[in-house]
């Protein structure tokens, strides 16, 4: 099917980061308005999207003198990776929502950062090959959203690994669509393709609203498909979406190598709690059998601080990456990372910790 015109931006520049809550703003000026809401908004009465952001203030970080720090260490390790920080690319469909460059662009500006991972949603509008060449060897995760055919699975997972991906993440949270009043209002449809699973669905999800796209996929997701992803692709799967202990336990017994927090930026059940909320209960539970990967509501060096404070390996950044691929290109994203990198060490500095190991051992205060 024909792509319908969208006049994505295509802008390539350093971008000057004060806050990453500006770059939401900014990029609202620039990004045509039914792809802006659809990266930016929520479900329902967008409850749970503002709750993942004020959520953080229920934590505070204890500032420590005397600690004998210089320079903080921000590289750590998950799974056979070396990171130089402890975030990485969440997975997001349609980048070419918020640039011309689509997930090429994200690839390359994660490539140009260096000692990070991207992670590849199987609702790419970019084709595996466009990616990998803005990757250039750099490490990639494949998430993916299951056909209700196996065997179209199996291909899918057959073209990840030829590509490179070291890791399968499952989606578990979205086997419906949110009630996402911005993109009804709009009457979204994608303005382009989704070349990865355009083999199951009936078109190539041009001119498709999320609805028609999620009621192709499969729904009745279970333990069985976790069984299958990692019998099948012989690679660690992360399970994503995860905000109760039981689920995180009932995905490592099925033979789930990590478990990824999310509650999906608040885009899916509207009334959940913050992701942050939700964090350290499942920590508690899981007791580091398994890595665990958070998301949903990023936007400062104290998060991720706090994440990693809470229970969480790594984190995973969303929105922010897109408002900055929407205002400069590659190298808007690459400037995102860089934020995050320095605000990460100015907080690591102020609360006394030297490494990412001691941001873990921290003992986070309650704020009333």
């Amino acid at each position: 099917m024909t792509e319908i015109k969208y006049d994505a931006p295509t802008k390539v520049q350093d971008l000057n980061i004060l806050n990453t809550y500006e770059l939401e703003a900014l990029a609202g000026e620039v990004v045509p308005k039914a792809g802006y809401d659809y990266i930016a908004g929520g479900s329902g009465d967008e409850f749970t999207l503002s709750r993942n952001i004020t959520s953080w203030n229920k934590k505070g970080i204890v500032p420590r003198m005397l600690a004998d720090v210089e320079h903080p260490d921000t590289k750590t390790t998950i799974l056979d990776h070396e990171l130089k920080v402890p975030f990485i690319m969440a997975p997001i469909a349609a980048h070419g929502l918020a640039h011309e460059s689509k997930e090429a662009g994200t690839a390359r500006g994660i490539s140009e950062f260096g000692g990070s991972i991207m992670s590849i949603s199987a609702y790419s509008g970019a084709k595996f090959e466009e990616i990998d060449e803005g990757l250039k060897g750099n490490a990639r995760w494949f998430q993916i959203y299951m056909s209700k055919d196996d065997e179209l699975n199996k291909n899918i997972i057959d073209e990840a690994k030829a590509d490179g991906a070291t890791a399968i993440i499952l989606t578990a949270d979205a086997t419906i669509s949110g009630n996402r009043h911005r993109d009804d209002r709009n009457q979204f449809v994608y303005p382009f393709g989704m070349p990865i699973v355009s083999r199951y669905l009936k078109g190539d999800a041009t001119n498709m609203s999320l609805n028609n796209i999620y009621a192709q996929s499969k729904q009745k997701i279970s333990i069985r498909d976790v069984r299958f992803l990692a019998e099948y692709s012989d690679l660690p799967v992360f399970v994503k979406g995860v905000q109760a202990p039981e689920d995180a336990l009932a995905a490592i017994g099925a033979g789930a190598a990590g478990i990824w927090v999310s509650n999906h930026g608040g885009r899916q059940l509207d009334g959940a709690p913050g992701s942050f909320e939700t964090l350290q209960e499942i920590a508690n539970a899981v007791q580091g059998r398994v890595p665990i990967v958070f998301d949903s509501g990023v936007r400062r060096g104290e998060h991720i601080f706090k994440a990693l404070a809470s229970g969480a390996d790594i984190v995973a950044i969303g929105r922010p990456v897109l408002f900055g691929l929407a205002l400069g290109g590659w190298k808007g994203v690459r400037s995102v990372f860089e934020y995050f990198e320095t605000d990460l060490k100015r907080v690591m500095q102020l609360a006394g910790t030297q490494t990412i190991e001691q941001v873990k051992d921290t003992k986070l205060v309650d704020i009333d």
